[in-house]
């Protein structure tokens, strides 16, 4: 008898301690910290980097192109001296590939280059300048390897030479002018004052003194007035930048 109550009371001893271990295994649980795997910065996938957009293809302005310009100043060979200023506007526009490439009223700079007067007995009067840079309406700015390779309008002025030399119109009609033009005077005063013989005398003094008249002045200045047109003549490619030639002028 006192061995069965002995293993019951073993019996409800064990009852008694699973159900108090079972609150705690479940709490036990339920406190442990979970742990949450970490992604690193590596493993996620990074954004490509955007492509620059692409550089717009330049424009190349080829040699020999001619640009006709309008000058803004005059110049003339009795008071011009090397290095003085040259400015001008382009008068029309310049077209590559059905697009403007140079406005109208792109502003042009240069230089003059050399100056001859011309002689009392012989010699032409010359002038020789180039153009060295060029100014887009909106500031953008290029240097230009540009010489002179007309002079529209001018009945008088001619252009010779790979440079560009303007020359200005001969004086021998007028040398010849000018004598005669002194000697028929003088055969006239002559005739009336001593018949024949007078009149070989006074055409011959008229003579000298046209000719000295001749001797003592220059032959014709070149004189180019302001809104003269001349024509330039690019002498290598000119190389431009689209993006700038269209570019906005900055705000004022």
């Amino acid at each position: 008898m006192l061995g069965r109550i002995i293993k019951a009371s073993v019996v409800l001893l064990a009852f008694v301690t699973v159900g108090e271990m079972l609150p705690l295994t479940a709490q036990t649980s339920q406190d442990a910290p979970h742990l949450t795997p970490r992604t690193t910065a590596a493993s996620q996938p990074q954004p490509l980097p955007e492509a620059d957009p692409p550089a717009a293809s330049g424009l190349s302005v080829p040699a020999g192109t001619k640009i006709p310009l309008t000058l803004k100043q005059g110049i003339n060979t009795k008071n011009a001296r090397p290095g003085d200023p040259v400015y001008a506007q382009t008068a029309f526009p310049i077209t590559q590939n059905d697009q403007i490439v140079i406005p109208a009223g792109t502003f042009v700079q240069g230089e003059v280059r050399s100056v001859t007067r011309p002689g009392r007995v012989k010699g032409r009067a010359q002038l020789q300048m180039s153009f060295t840079s060029m100014i887009f309406p909106n500031g953008y700015t290029v240097m230009l390897p540009g010489a002179v390779q007309n002079t529209p309008g001018s009945k008088d002025n001619t252009v010779a030479g790979k440079e560009g030399t303007i020359q200005g119109p001969s004086g021998k009609g007028k040398d010849a002018a000018t004598i005669a033009t002194a000697t028929i005077p003088g055969a006239g005063i002559g005739a009336i004052a001593d018949g024949g013989k007078g009149a070989a005398i006074g055409a011959a003094t008229g003579g000298v003194i046209g000719l000295a008249t001749v001797l003592l002045t220059r032959g014709p200045e070149i004189q180019l007035a302001t809104g003269d047109s001349i024509e330039m003549v690019l002498e290598s490619s000119l190389d431009l930048n689209p993006a700038k030639i269209h570019r906005p002028a900055a705000a004022q």
